[in-house]
């Protein structure tokens, strides 16, 4: 996988991700994607591409266990985020609905730079540095490639 990085800090909530009161409007991924990051930088969803990966610091989507929070970066074309850590529930969310969780160092990450995420790691591919990632068990990997829990229990349920 390989996509811009976009970055954001430490403490990142999933409030913050897409606002609770966007959820009571909706839940479709499509409508959700136009308001990712709106309380921290509201011209952002406008301006992800597909393929961009988030980049965040420590603790990223705590707060509130709001699934839509996985969703709406999903459904806007983001397929990993990369951060120091995750919070337990948002680490589970994103690895149920195929969204790639990365821990790893993300303190020489810049906003722009072109990675290039694949199992052992990460490389950025702007400055040429190569970032050791945690791995992920075989199940959650199967699971993120399956598209998420419903489609590998799909999958599974046809062998």
């Amino acid at each position: 996988m390989r996509g811009r990085a976009r970055v954001f800090g430490d403490d990142v909530n999933t409030d913050y991700i897409v606002t609770s009161r966007r959820k009571r409007e909706s839940i479709d991924p499509q409508f959700l994607r136009r308001y990712i990051f709106e309380e921290l930088d509201p011209g952002f969803a406008a301006s992800v591409a597909d393929g961009d990966l988030i980049v965040a610091g420590r603790n990223f989507g705590c707060g509130s266990a709001m699934e839509v929070a996985v969703t709406a970066l999903a459904g806007a074309g983001i397929r990993a985020v990369l951060a120091c850590s995750f919070s337990r529930t948002y680490y589970r969310n994103a690895v149920n609905n195929g969204l790639l969780p990365v821990v790893c160092d993300t303190s020489g990450i810049r906003e722009g730079d072109v990675l290039a995420v694949n199992g052992s790691g990460v490389v950025n591919e702007t400055t040429g540095a190569a970032i050791d990632a945690e791995p992920l068990p075989p199940i959650m990997m199967e699971i993120i490639d399956a598209g998420g829990l419903v489609g590998y229990m799909v999958r599974r349920n046809r062998a």
